[in-house]
């Protein structure tokens, strides 16, 4: 494995035939796991209102969260390029205050990159960001945040209108100054339209097979989620399920007095007086 994966990087990814591998991840423990088989980019995204959290939506998840898990992941990254959400209500209200708020997930989280939602109503902010050397990751399309607006998560761009506008933001996120921005939620037909015309990196979630990369939720990666994965989601193992069956396990052998045994015991020191044992007088 080579050494740390820097932004310059990311950005030289694109055309190089070597495709983005991004995951996200929201402890340490997880992080390691992730950072230690080789991803390139580690997302603390304000999807951990919903996996990790118990959330409907991502809309509730703080500034003050994500600078926490950020930090947790921080410690384990060792390898991937560290991004981190900024999350909702933390950069809409003007460049300004998303400047102040990203340098917090830099400053506090250790994150070397932020994402935002949004094209062009977002650019000015993007650009503001990038203008001050805080590397900007966009993200169009099925973007979470907007759930009201959409009515649900629900698959944007299908209609030749909606094609017309994504292309638009992709292109204004790029002129902005983003070194790669996440397609969320499109057609796959469009967002190898989108990948062809721009300069930087797409990586796509929901997106098919023709973006520079490709990034999901740890949680569904290790099925982990309760109920139904999303259609774009694969499963990689099963974890949900063997972590139920060890728990229970445990549980069976607590109440049967199956656990603990001698095995699992300490035991006193033999032939020392307990006196002695216990720092008493010799």
């Amino acid at each position: 494995m080579q050494g740390k994966i820097t932004v310059p990087e990311i950005r030289a990814r694109k055309g190089s035939g070597l495709p983005i591998v991004a995951l996200t991840a929201y402890d340490y423990p997880f992080a390691r796991l992730v950072d230690q088989v080789g991803v390139d980019v580690i997302l603390v995204g304000d999807s951990l209102g919903m996996v990790v959290q118990g959330l409907d939506t991502t809309l509730p998840v703080t500034l003050e969260e994500i600078v926490y898990h950020s930090r947790m992941v921080a410690r384990a990254c060792r390898h991937a390029l560290l991004v981190a959400d900024l999350p909702f209500g933390s950069y809409q209200v003007s460049p300004r205050s998303a400047v102040a708020n990203a340098a917090r997930l830099l400053k506090e989280g250790g994150a070397e990159a932020v994402k935002l939602e949004g094209g062009i109503h977002m650019a000015r902010t993007i650009r503001a960001l990038a203008e001050v050397d805080i590397p900007v990751m966009g993200h169009i399309g099925l973007t979470p945040q907007s759930v009201h607006r959409m009515g649900g998560h629900k698959v944007q761009g299908r209609r030749p209108a909606e094609q017309e506008r994504l292309l638009e933001d992709a292109l204004a996120v790029e002129e902005a100054g983003a070194f790669a921005v996440v397609l969320e939620g499109i057609p796959r037909e469009l967002a190898a339209e989108i990948t062809a015309q721009l300069t930087i990196p797409t990586i796509g979630i929901g997106a098919g097979p023709d973006c520079d990369g490709q990034i999901l939720v740890l949680h569904d990666v290790l099925g982990l989620t309760e109920g139904r994965s999303p259609k774009f989601a694969k499963r990689y193992a099963a974890l949900r399920e063997t972590v139920v069956a060890a728990l229970q396990s445990y549980v069976n052998e607590v109440r049967g007095g199956l656990f603990p045994t001698d095995e699992h015991s300490f035991h006193t020191l033999v032939g020392v007086p307990r006196e002695r044992a216990v720092g008493g007088a010799s």
